[in-house]
């Protein structure tokens, strides 16, 4: 029994630190505290290399190192215990899973957060330089972040592509540091007698951000100058569009796939293939509504279904009130019915809806009989299910 409740208590601390459910209350508090105490915690570090507020604040300063210790130190040991929940490792012993989380580039960067500055005060003053890697904190970040592990995976999925930018990069550097020793080594051999000094204005005229510290004096120098400087424009545009271009499809795909198991999930659409579901989407339009805001009022003719994208909305019916989430759906009944709306809904929070056009719905079904015709299936059994209750208020914000 009391091993029951141990995995079970291992199990809920697992969900929670690595977001069981996106709407786990204590997963999203969690996370925000966390992400709060790790921007105080590298701003403290920042302000503290100023001597005039680190005497005057200094014990502050400390105060808030100290517990961040606490608090890093608590969720590592937690993350390693719960180790043994992650589904790559639970055929795994418990030894060798938590091995394979500490050694794992997420669980190095919580121990580098900690580990160190446990030991600061025994590290001789020569050495306490060793704490601006409190800074390593910044990377926990990303665990938080949908948008920071969209980017880090976008950079690790395109690593090939950018290696061979920077490669391509160096090369050239290379090419134009030994043009630039051969047209100016006799007049400036202080500065570009040679290969490797010449190298250093090349990075930094290739990189395009030109110190000035050296420039060209002969013709010919400057003209190696000028086309290092549009060659550098187009070695920087290279990884920044690669990466910009993949980020750009991921963010495309997660809306992508968000958006699809909205659609399924509609019992409308249920049965339509993929090529049918996909003709649907490109009828989609975004909408936002702020909190409080009238989505649609009882008694309006309807023209639109919505799906619930973020933000959570309240439908008002006689004898309840019912809150719909991200992934619900409201409307759809109503429009191809024809008929009027039967409840008011209004956004709770701000909301963004995907709005599908009861016009842009009736051209799909005249464009592909297939469709029209498993759609009509579809609302004629469910007619009848929502007749046989006497629920067609409910039909109406399903």
């Amino acid at each position: 029994m009391a091993r029951d409740t141990l995995r079970r208590w291992r199990r809920r601390i697992y969900e929670i630190l690595e977001r069981g459910s996106a709407a786990d209350r204590a997963t999203t508090v969690l996370e925000r505290a966390l992400i709060v105490l790790i921007v105080l915690n590298l701003i403290a570090v920042a302000l503290e290399s100023v001597p005039a507020l680190a005497a005057r604040y200094g014990r502050w300063f400390d105060v808030i190192e100290i517990f961040s210790l606490v608090v890093f130190t608590a969720e590592y040991a937690l993350r390693l215990w719960v180790a043994v929940e992650h589904p790559p490792y639970r055929h795994l012993r418990h030894s060798v899973a938590r091995w394979r989380y500490a050694a794992s580039p997420a669980g190095l960067v919580d121990l580098v957060a900690v580990a160190p500055f446990w030991f600061a005060f025994a590290i001789p003053d020569p050495l306490r330089v060793v704490l601006v890697f409190r800074f390593v904190r910044f990377l926990k970040v990303a665990r938080y972040s949908p948008a920071m592990r969209s980017l880090l995976d976008v950079i690790y999925r395109e690593r090939r592509a950018l290696f061979g930018c920077f490669a391509i990069l160096f090369g050239t550097a290379l090419v134009c540091a030994a043009l630039m020793y051969l047209a100016e080594r006799h007049v400036q051999p202080e500065k570009l007698g040679t290969i490797p000094d010449a190298f250093w204005w090349s990075i930094v005229t290739l990189s395009t951000i030109g110190y000035g510290d050296v420039v060209p004096i002969t013709p010919l120098g400057k003209l190696i100058a000028m086309g290092s400087v549009l060659l550098g424009m187009i070695m920087i545009a290279l990884p920044v569009g690669i990466i910009a271009t993949a980020f750009a499809e991921q963010i495309h795909r997660r809306d992508f796939v968000v958006t699809w198991g909205m659609i399924a999930r509609v019992p409308l659409f249920a049965e339509l293939d993929a090529a049918e579901i996909a003709s649907i989407m490109e009828m989609l339009r975004a909408r936002v509504a702020e909190a409080g805001q009238v989505i649609v009022r009882k008694g309006e003719a309807a023209h639109s279904m919505y799906f619930v994208a973020a933000g959570e909305v309240e439908i008002e019916l006689k004898t309840k009130r019912v809150r719909l989430g991200i992934g619900d759906f409201f409307g759809e009944m109503a429009v191809l019915r024809k008929e009027r709306r039967t409840a008011t809904v209004r956004a709770l929070a701000r909301t963004s809806l995907l709005v599908l056009d009861a016009q842009d719905l009736h051209t799909i079904m005249q464009r592909d009989p297939r469709v029209a015709g498993r759609i009509k299936d579809v609302v004629e059994r469910r007619q009848k299910e929502f007749a046989r209750k006497g629920d067609i208020a409910a039909a109406e914000v399903r």
